[in-house]
């Protein structure tokens, strides 16, 4: 199934500041999601950004929320986005075929959401080198519950390459900067 720019979001799961800190190889998940936003930036994908319980796990990094120009996120208390209306909302306004995740937890608002994404009949697509867990050993139970579920796993280098299309495309070349 080939991803498509046009009908593509990015959905950046609660990369807070009380999360982030304690996460299984935070900095490398950190510069891959960096690297992913300024790519769908460049390709003109709209973001969406979740923050789970704002009040007891602080705000977006800094890392991430300076990267993204009008800064706003979606609260939500529930573990899966889906269940928080106003992001069945913002994503029913986009109306995108294919969710492109990243964020944290792996194992629970990340597997989550992705779960309820693909009954409601979206295709969620999860950046593994852009989600994380605690621990490897919760990690690595997702990337399985992944493949059990049917949902998709890929890279930032694959999915930003295949959104450009071709050598072409007049994104390519900050494109191919970014994944070096």
């Amino acid at each position: 199934m080939r991803i498509e720019r046009k009908s593509s979001a990015l959905l950046i799961i609660d990369i807070q500041e009380k999360l982030a800190p304690v996460m299984f190889k935070f900095d490398k998940v950190l510069k891959q999601t960096q690297k992913l936003i300024m790519g769908v930036q460049e390709l003109s994908l709209p973001l969406l950004l979740t923050q789970q319980y704002t009040k007891g796990l602080g705000e977006t990094i800094p890392g991430i929320s300076t990267l993204i120009g009008g800064f706003s996120f979606i609260e939500k208390r529930s573990f899966s986005c889906y269940d928080e209306p106003a992001f069945v909302e913002a994503l029913e306004e986009i109306n995108p075929r294919f969710i492109i995740i990243a964020g944290i937890e792996s194992h629970v608002c990340v597997l989550q959401t992705a779960i309820d994404l693909k009954a409601a009949g979206y295709v969620p697509v999860i950046i593994a080198d852009c989600i994380s867990s605690r621990s490897k050993s919760d990690l690595k139970m997702a990337l399985k519950r992944y493949a059990f579920e049917g949902i998709m796993v890929t890279s930032v280098e694959s999915i930003l390459f295949e959104l450009t299309r071709s050598s072409e495309a007049p994104e390519f070349k900050c494109i191919s900067k970014l994944v070096k």
